[in-house]
């Protein structure tokens, strides 16, 4: 599916999809992928939604964790914060919507970072709209 054709920003937008690609500022992938308005498009080493980690949320959205306090042990429940995250992560978790353990996505609800997970082809059309509104957003994109 091609989606509408709008004058080309500086901004990676998800320009089409079909059962075996998604296809970001007109260059198809046929793997699965991450990326965030700015910057580039990587390939992300994930196969399936349940290879998913936290670690490999982490790397997509580019997320650094901040240095902790010396005290933070005395913390029952230790937060991870990060630098300069985004608002919100999205997963396109392939053709079907799938979701990721909870216990995985802890550290970041804890950090306040939203996620979302569904099929690729909503996440991608999700992320371009809150691309377009200037939310500071990043993507990762199965595919099946």
């Amino acid at each position: 599916m091609q989606l509408h054709r709008e004058p080309r920003t500086a901004l990676n937008t998800v320009t089409g999809y079909g059962e075996d690609y998604i296809e970001v500022n007109d260059t198809r992938y046929h793997h699965p992928i991450y990326f965030k308005p700015h910057g580039e498009i990587s390939e992300w080493s994930v196969n399936h939604f349940t290879e998913i980690t936290l670690e490999h949320i982490e790397t997509a959205a580019g997320l650094v964790k901040a240095s902790t306090s010396a005290l933070d042990f005395l913390n029952d429940t230790p937060q991870v914060n990060y630098i300069d995250a985004p608002e919100i992560i999205i997963i396109g978790t392939g053709k079907r919507q799938a979701f990721i353990s909870p216990s995985i996505l802890a550290p970041l609800m804890h950090a306040r970072i939203g996620i979302e997970t569904m099929d690729s082809k909503a996440a991608a059309r999700t992320y371009n709209v809150l691309m377009s509104e200037g939310r500071k957003v990043a993507i990762a994109l199965l595919i099946d």
